[in-house]
């Protein structure tokens, strides 16, 4: 059933993510926006996620695999990223494709943080 639940979920959030690059596209040399907007938003939705689940005990077993290996997994795309800094260095953009990295690593990790501590309560206890 976990593997339904990841796949299912999965669709839902590549269907989400190509929404996005459709609303948001980037041209050839241009900064990635959508790839950026889902990588960011999918790491601050999981570091919520994962916040929220560490308070329920036990935490429904459908929650896991479908919201975070499927959606949140099929909407981030850290593979296309990798392929749009390569694209970015062949199009002779170094300077831009240095910029994307710090922005999409280090703003990743700080988007995991912030999501994991709005999930929380002020008092420092993950949020139920």
């Amino acid at each position: 059933m976990a593997y339904l639940l990841a796949a299912v979920g999965g669709a839902l959030g590549s269907l989400a993510r190509w929404a996005l690059a459709v609303v948001v596209p980037s041209s050839p040399g241009g900064w990635p926006w959508a790839t950026l907007l889902v990588n960011l938003t999918g790491c601050f939705l999981l570091g919520a996620l994962l916040a929220a689940l560490a308070a329920r005990s036990p935490e429904p077993p459908w929650v896991r695999p479908f919201l975070g290996v499927g959606v949140l997994g099929g909407f981030t795309t850290y593979s296309t990223f990798a392929v749009e800094v390569v694209g970015l260095v062949d199009g002779g953009f170094p300077v831009l494709a240095v910029g994307y990295v710090l922005a999409s690593v280090v703003g990743g990790v700080a988007a995991v943080v912030l999501g994991a501590r709005v999930a929380r309560r002020p008092g420092g206890r993950p949020a139920r």
